[in-house]
């Protein structure tokens, strides 16, 4: 079972990287398995098609991501420092990936979004979920402000799918220009489009992701 396990994970993530590199389409299931060091015989035992795969990969994706999401969004910390905190993340995330690798990966739901929602009912439909889940949580924060009066949008819903809209059109540049630097300008994109009246404070307690 271990080792079963084991070769599902390494399929897994030798797509995973692969798709980030070079996309979903260019992949066949072959090289898949090479660069994950197992037969290939292997990826038919646990997955029936590559839209299977890729839906696998997705959740696996996602399942981390919401981790690090929830992780940032919440906390003790003032609810716009939690929120700088996910900017602050998801930029440091790009530039370790720039450093391994050479390349800015982007974010791999961005990136599928745009290769494959006219190609596959079943994951158009599941990013679509994750992209709206990844709103009700800035959402949740964005209201907290809202009721300490530190911001002027009135539609919350409104406000947070600006917002996500606005982290994964800077993570998509940054990806075209292969430059972290184009991430520099999020947080205060974030404040403007907030209506934000002030910088939020910086205490030891909240600082750092």
């Amino acid at each position: 079972m271990g080792r079963t396990s084991d070769a599902r994970e390494k399929i897994l993530s030798a797509a995973q990287s692969l798709i980030e590199l070079r996309g979903y389409s260019a992949l066949g299931v072959a090289e898949i398995c090479k660069t994950a060091g197992v037969p290939k015989g292997s990826f038919y035992y646990f997955f029936e098609s590559k839209e299977a795969l890729a839906l696998a990969v997705v959740d696996e994706h996602w399942a981390e991501q919401r981790r690090t999401w929830t992780a940032a969004l919440t906390g003790d910390a003032e609810p716009l420092r939690r929120l700088r905190q996910l900017f602050e993340e998801t930029e440091a995330g790009q530039r370790a990936g720039q450093q391994g690798c050479g390349t800015v990966a982007g974010c791999l739901f961005g990136n599928l979004t745009l290769e494959l929602s006219n190609q596959t009912e079943a994951v158009r439909v599941r990013l679509q979920e994750i992209f709206e889940a990844q709103v009700e949580m800035v959402e949740s924060v964005v209201a907290e402000v809202l009721g300490r009066g530190e911001i002027t949008v009135t539609d919350t819903g409104a406000a947070a799918r600006a917002v996500v809209a606005q982290l994964e059109g800077q993570v998509m540049f940054a990806k075209l220009y292969n430059d972290t630097d184009r991430l520099g300008p999020l947080w205060q994109n974030c404040l403007a489009l907030l209506g934000a009246a002030r910088e939020p404070r910086v205490s030891p307690a909240g600082a750092g992701v």
